[in-house]
């Protein structure tokens, strides 16, 4: 996987970029401005998926989101921040980002939240995600709820991929996260935990 960090930090570029590295991710590149990683992609090729800092120089708010998925040829492009709103989180997903990934997130939920992107997956914590079920205070998204009634209707990862026309790699990131969210030791407690809180 080529991954893109376009960040005019460069202690928070160069962090990831070593981490992402050390988790297995095959590839990731580094810039900081939107102008360096527009010319890095020109001269190497598409990125599985480019991560950009939402107040870094050439920006210009959503524009540069616009300038780099045309570069990327529709491939995931995701905004980074550190103090981006939520009405800034779900003008870029409608925009048409890959995700919102707050800084803040924490460095094995960062590398979650990329393969779920370069899975063709829409990434964003629970708080932003404005699809998220109202009735749940934002916990869950609307795919991991659809994951969650699979879990508890006994079917297997391969089983809920088909049905919601997913990769099975990605239904396990899902319960991964599922299980992470609801404090569940496995996907039979996940399961258990939906039913007593009423999730679905």
């Amino acid at each position: 996987m080529r991954v893109l960090i376009a960040d005019d930090h460069s202690l928070v570029r160069e962090t990831l970029a070593a981490f992402l590295l050390s988790e297995g991710i095959k590839e990731a590149s580094i810039a900081a401005s939107l102008d360096d990683a527009l010319d890095m992609v020109g001269k190497t090729g598409t990125f599985d998926v480019v991560l950009l800092d939402y107040n870094m120089p050439g920006m210009f708010g959503l524009d540069g989101l616009a300038r780099m998925r045309a570069a990327n040829q529709g491939r995931p492009v995701a905004l980074i921040s550190g103090s981006a709103t939520r009405d800034v989180a779900d003008a870029a997903i409608k925009a048409g980002a890959a995700g919102f990934v707050p800084k803040t997130l924490a460095s094995r939920s960062m590398v979650s939240a990329i393969r779920f992107m370069a899975a063709g997956e829409v990434y964003a914590p629970f708080g932003f995600m404005e699809e998220a079920p109202p009735d749940r205070g934002g916990l869950l998204t609307r795919r991991e709820t659809d994951v969650l009634r699979g879990l508890c209707d006994g079917k297997s990862n391969k089983e809920i991929a088909r049905d919601l026309d997913l990769q099975e790699v990605t239904i396990k990131l899902h319960v991964k996260t599922l299980s992470r969210k609801l404090d569940a030791r496995n996907r039979t407690h996940a399961a258990m935990i939906a039913k007593e809180r009423s999730l679905l």
